[in-house]
């Protein structure tokens, strides 16, 4: 009887329960559908955090803010702060809007930081106070990626200069000649003559270091050098450092004949007094970055590729020990790519950054043994700094559904996580942004696959909807759990999509063999693996209309576009953007020679067969055949995947009549960066799809 009693109790209960939970869904539904889709002016609108950095003592946290002008077309970047402390107020204590990687000197008082106020981007420093900037640094060729000396009495920074100039004097003359001339031909002898963006001036990134005081001139510490310090600004971690006694300095060359053709990064050292030949400390053929002495002055720790001329090798975490030489790998078991780290101020341990399955956790682990990493913030952490007690963390934290905001966290464990600023909660609280979810499938070879959905707002799980299948960049890449801007899937997903990505094999996170197996199988596996998953996504979810799905992909992307142009009918439009469509044209146009090399074994003319077996164009009869609706979209600035790939596509698709647009925009690169021309992508991408999908 009382059992009975028992059960009858839990079932009311239970049942109490659940009209409570209906009850709460309810709400939750009803306050879901309050709110509105995102647009593109909200998207534009959003304030984009980065760079946390914590004061020496603890109590603040300074950061990057860039919030575009669309009237400007450009984007306003200033610094702030924020108690560490929940509950306070950030404020902003720069206005130059061009300020960028604030850091903290020694002793707290003051932040340096690079800003373009001037013309050309020099070295300031502010006080916490705020107040005016004081100028730092006044060289013609500018100034960048600045760092304090432990003591505080200097800086040290690089800069672009003419290897045989000694002075800045001859840099600004042989700079105003240039520009005085009619003549604007340019002139080489050597590859790697552009970049991204950017045709080579000639000049090389120097190191130097000055007194704060200004009472010299800055001094460079690698004169002559016809290398770059570093090779390229990759951000984080730091490509140089201070030794902990401030009489040295580690920074990564490639020092190697032909760049376009190298990965070859290497560690040197430096006196910081001058006067002497920089030291080379690594010899691995691949690349070694990011130096970061440890407190006591040990190690060094940096991070390697041990492959040489392969990009997208594993970043491993290693430690080169400063008294006898010898190197450590103390991640060789760790099967993912180190990203930042940081030491503890003990030198007992080291925390590091490392993508895993869509999301980017933090690690930690004991500098000196074998043990195990052990995750000390999971989801996605785009940034992070430690405190100088080795206490606090402070995370740049982002999400599907979340811009970066500036969160706090024991660095033990990661426990009392706290968000600090709410600099985007106002209009957040606006809009309705639907949860990722995750799904899982077998691929090619039975290999087991991640997918990610976002369901449009305001989701009716009765109606049938068109999908938008996005395919990433890279190719070694990864859709992650991370808010973008050049791809906003929250901003496609409100105008009425399903929002379909998958992380196919040559993506990040999932081990190095997984990331290794798109190279020399452009449209092998990874074409098996995207179809597949849009497979499974189509029969898991009732709700997707197959016989409406669009695909669209930028860089990569844009060549499995292409590629799927020439190979299926299954989609009703197509989306192309900077895609590799003619791999031996491309081949001798675009600059980081090294990536072709290895994706396809050697140059065209020692590898025909796997270009020709990858190359989209080979197969442009078929364009006719399938006649997908495909929408082109391209950047005359593009060096990277240059713009002629576009037009060679477009040309293809045209002359067998398809239905088909260009969009080329002249000043703009790889990507779509200034506000207005976002604009016109977004308007342009939503319209091609609206017209075949809805």
């Amino acid at each position: 009887m009382r059992r009975g009693a028992g059960v009858a109790g839990t079932t009311i209960v239970a049942l109490a329960a659940a009209v409570a939970l209906l009850a709460v869904g309810v709400a939750v539904q009803a306050q879901t559908a309050a709110k509105r889709a995102i647009t593109f002016k909200d998207l534009i609108s959003l304030h984009r955090l980065s760079e946390p950095q914590i004061s020496p003592d603890g109590k603040w946290i300074a950061y990057s803010v860039a919030t575009p002008d669309v009237e400007a077309n450009h984007s306003v970047r200033d610094i702030w702060v924020v108690p560490a402390a929940v509950g306070g107020e950030a404020r902003q204590i720069t206005r130059g809007g061009s300020d960028t990687r604030a850091r903290w000197s020694p002793d707290g008082k003051k932040l340096a930081f690079i800003s373009g106020r001037s013309g050309t981007p020099q070295i300031y420093w502010i006080a916490l106070e705020g107040g005016e900037a004081t100028r730092l640094t006044s060289l013609s060729t500018g100034a960048d990626n600045e760092l304090w000396s432990p003591d505080g009495k200097a800086v040290a920074f690089v800069s672009s200069v003419y290897p045989d100039c000694r002075d800045d004097a001859c840099d600004a003359a042989r700079d105003a000649a240039k520009e005085k001339s009619k003549v604007k031909a340019r002139v080489y002898e050597k590859l790697l003559y552009r970049h991204w963006t950017e045709w080579w001036d000639g000049k090389r990134s120097h190191l130097f270091v000055a007194a704060v005081d200004g009472a010299n001139v800055p001094r460079d510490l690698t004169p002559g050098a016809n290398y770059d310090v570093p090779p390229f600004n990759e951000g984080a971690p730091e490509a140089i450092a201070f030794s902990p006694d401030g009489k040295e300095l580690c920074f990564t060359a490639n020092t190697d004949k032909d760049e376009a053709l190298s990965t070859n990064g290497d560690l040197f050292t430096v006196d910081v007094s001058g006067g002497s030949e920089p030291k080379r400390i690594t010899t691995n053929p691949g690349n070694d970055w990011g130096p970061a002495y440890s407190p006591d002055g040990k190690w060094i720790a940096y991070r390697a590729q041990l492959q040489g001329g392969y990009e997208a090798d594993r970043w491993r975490l290693m430690l080169y020990d400063r008294q006898s030489g010898k190197i450590i790998n103390r991640t060789e078991n760790f099967d993912r790519s180190v990203e930042s780290y940081a030491w503890t101020p003990d030198s007992a341990r080291i925390y590091f950054s490392a993508e895993d399955k869509a999301e980017m956790p933090l690690y930690a682990f004991a500098a000196a043994g074998s043990g195990a990493p052990q995750v000390m913030a999971d989801g996605y952490n785009a940034d992070f700094d430690l405190s100088r007690d080795g206490r606090t963390l402070a995370l740049a934290r982002t999400s599907l559904t979340m811009p970066a905001e500036i969160f706090t966290a024991d660095a033990d464990g990661g426990a009392h996580l706290q968000q600090v600023t709410h600099q985007n909660g106002a209009l957040l609280a606006e809009v309705a942004l639907p949860a990722a979810e995750t799904f899982w499938f077998e691929g090619a070879e039975k290999t087991q696959v991640e997918g990610l959905l976002i369901r449009p707002p305001h989701f009716d799980a009765a109606k049938k909807y068109p999908t938008l299948f996005l395919i990433h960049g890279g190719p070694q890449g990864a859709w992650t759990d991370a808010w973008g801007y050049r791809w906003n899937q929250q901003v496609m997903a409100a105008a009425g999509y399903v929002v379909v990505m998958v992380n196919p094999r040559g993506s990040t996170g999932y081990g190095q063999k997984f990331t290794a197996e798109i190279s020399r199988d452009w449209g092998g596996r990874v074409y098996e693996d995207l179809m597949k998953g849009l497979d499974v996504a189509i029969a898991k979810y009732p709700f997707i209309d197959g016989a409406r799905v669009g695909a669209a992909g930028g860089s990569y992307g844009g060549y499995m576009i292409d590629w799927i142009a020439t190979h299926t009918d299954r989609f009703k439009c197509l989306i192309s953007h900077a895609g590799p469509y003619d791999l031996v044209s491309e081949y001798g146009a675009t600059e980081e020679l090294w990536f072709a090399d290895w994706e396809f074994g050697g140059p065209p003319w020692a590898k025909p067969e796997s270009y020709r077996k990858w190359s989209a164009n080979d197969y442009a009869a078929a364009l006719g055949k399938y006649k997908t609706p495909t929408l082109v979209v391209g950047g005359e600035l593009d060096f990277r995947v240059p713009y002629n790939q576009d037009l060679e596509f477009f040309t293809a698709l045209q002359v067998q009549g398809v239905p088909s647009k260009l969009v080329i925009f002249p000043d703009e690169g790889h990507w779509v960066l200034k506000p207005q021309n976002s604009e016109l992508w977004y308007g342009t991408f939503l319209d091609w799809l609206g017209r075949y999908l809805h």
